[in-house]
């Protein structure tokens, strides 16, 4: 046989092989990820969650997922360790390129007082909280009673009215 009948054979083995390589790889990555973890160090799963590495164990790890709370995890469910940095900024909203404010910020009062200006009434006067009669609301509810006579009218017409193709009264 001749060497392009196999040829078609050789090339998706390679292709194989080079996908199975690739694959490993990554898992070896992923082992030395995990290798890395230290109590202390932030970590990510693969759900997405930011915790704090307490202990190690051979198979599992112990997660501080709040303060005082803490999870058993596979290590194969952590995603990626994070740097120190990264998990302070992502969790904390630390930004350690920001520059620190040197100047406070003004204090919020506990009451709207001190946000009127002097010139305004301090709200001792009484507001009438009673309800006015609306313009025009009777000629509303006239109208509204006058179309629905005229409703009631038009479908009593139709009731009464004889039928003409035979079939409203029995007769077939």
């Amino acid at each position: 046989m001749s060497l392009l009948t196999f040829l078609p054979f050789i090339v998706l083995i390679g292709a194989m092989f080079l996908m199975t390589r690739s694959a490993k790889k990554k898992q070896q990555q992923a082992a030395a990820m995990r290798d890395s973890m230290q109590p202390g160090t932030g970590v990510r799963t693969i759900g997405g969650m930011y915790a704090t590495v307490k202990e190690l164990h051979d198979e599992t790890v112990l997660l501080e997922i709040a303060p005082g709370i803490y999870a058993v995890y596979a290590k194969n469910a952590i995603g990626a360790v994070l740097s120190d940095e990264e998990y302070n900024h992502i969790v904390h909203g630390d930004d350690p390129d920001a520059a620190p404010v040197d100047e406070e910020l003004p204090a919020v009062p506990d009451d709207a007082s001190s946000l009127t200006e002097a010139g305004e009434p301090a709200g001792d006067a009484k507001i009438d909280l009673g309800k006015k009669p609306e313009a025009g609301k009777d000629e509303v509810k006239d109208a509204d009673a006058d179309t629905a006579a005229e409703a009631a009218d038009a479908t009593a017409s139709e009731e009464a009215a004889p039928s003409t193709d035979g079939k409203a009264d029995g007769k077939k």
